[in-house]
């Protein structure tokens, strides 16, 4: 989400600032929010403006409501009127202090939304930034399903029909839990990629032949999560569309969104696989490489060193690792 109507800030996700609207109701459906930044007005009701950023919430804490109350009434009117000819979204008044009637009669000229919260201007500060942060985060939806397997946020993605659900179904079984089915929002906070559901699918996961199945009322609250980092993506494929196939798991792949990579596996499907154990053997692996131990890569050094006495103590070459890459797949010796 660009942007973020300034109504929002009376939402129920907003409840924990406890901003009160003072004038604007109207206003609040029609102005927007662009940046998660604050911005303290501070120099501007001097009239320096130039650095006044549109889109931002503008917080009056104790020095700018004090430094009105200091001017004489013709100056604290046309400090507010000079602050209003730029397009401001919203003002927030911290510590419940008294505003000005200069200032409140230029708000209610200009339309612009005002509010106040007894919060410290800090902490109002810092809840508002951490709320705008998630309202106003970059978000894509993506197919597949998303689990909390040992901790790993797990991304199950496939085409439709190869079995992500019934998966998912058995990992719930095996005690673990579902984030969400089919439909999966991603939001970018910072330099991590974080998954939750939509609030239509949120707990349900479908099962074909079965139908919208209730996760959290069949297994109870520990089945399921609200939201989770997504740590690892891994895509289902059919084992006939599957070419040269990693036998070590030195291969380093890659799933790309929102301007982020996230380490990806493919797993063959076939008659007979568990997937739901392969998949929690791929959360342990992925586990064992976030603590810094790759046992693909430990395998080949030890593999390569023993046909290679000399190397051990030459130390490796740069790409010197192993590959199978033209052994044949189990079943096609």
């Amino acid at each position: 989400m660009d942007k973020m109507p300034v109504s929002d800030l009376l939402s129920a996700g907003a409840k924990h600032i406890g901003l009160r609207l003072l004038h604007g109701k109207k206003q609040t459906h029609e102005h927007f929010i662009t940046s998660h930044r604050i911005q303290k007005p501070g120099l501007a009701l001097a009239g320096f403006t130039e650095y006044l950023h549109e889109g931002r919430i503008q917080i009056l804490g104790n020095t700018e409501i004090t430094y009105l109350w200091t001017l004489p009434p013709k100056q604290r009117k046309a400090a507010a009127d000079n602050l209003m000819q730029h397009e401001i979204c919203c003002f927030i008044v911290t510590k419940n202090l008294k505003i000005p009637k200069e200032f409140l009669a230029a708000v209610q000229e200009c339309g612009v939304p005002l509010f106040k919260t007894k919060l410290l201007s800090s902490k109002a500060i810092e809840l508002i930034t951490d709320f705008l942060e998630e309202r106003l985060a970059p978000e894509t939806n993506v197919h597949g399903v998303l689990m909390d397997v040992y901790g790993i946020g797990v991304l199950i993605m496939g085409r439709s029909g190869i079995g992500k659900s019934e998966c998912a179904v058995e990992l719930v079984k095996r005690g673990h839990r579902l984030v969400a089915d089919d439909i999966v929002t991603i939001k970018k906070r910072y330099d991590t990629l974080v998954g939750m559901s939509n609030d239509i699918l949120r707990h349900h996961i479908e099962v074909r032949g079965l139908g919208i199945l209730n996760i959290k009322d069949m297994f109870g609250v520990t089945a399921i999560r609200m939201r989770k980092k997504i740590e690892l993506v891994i895509e289902f494929v059919d084992w006939d569309q599957v070419g040269s196939c990693d036998r070590i798991g030195l291969e380093k792949k890659f799933y790309e969104t929102l301007d982020i990579k996230t380490p990806m596996t493919v797993l063959p499907i076939t008659a007979g696989r568990n997937m739901a154990v392969i998949v929690e053997v791929a959360a342990r692996n992925q586990l064992l490489k976030v603590m810094g131990y790759d046992s693909a890569k430990d395998f080949s050094d030890n593999l390569l060193n023993k046909m290679n006495p000399k190397r051990k103590k030459n130390g490796a070459a740069a790409g010197d690792i192993l590959s199978f890459k033209n052994i044949p797949k189990k079943g096609e010796e």
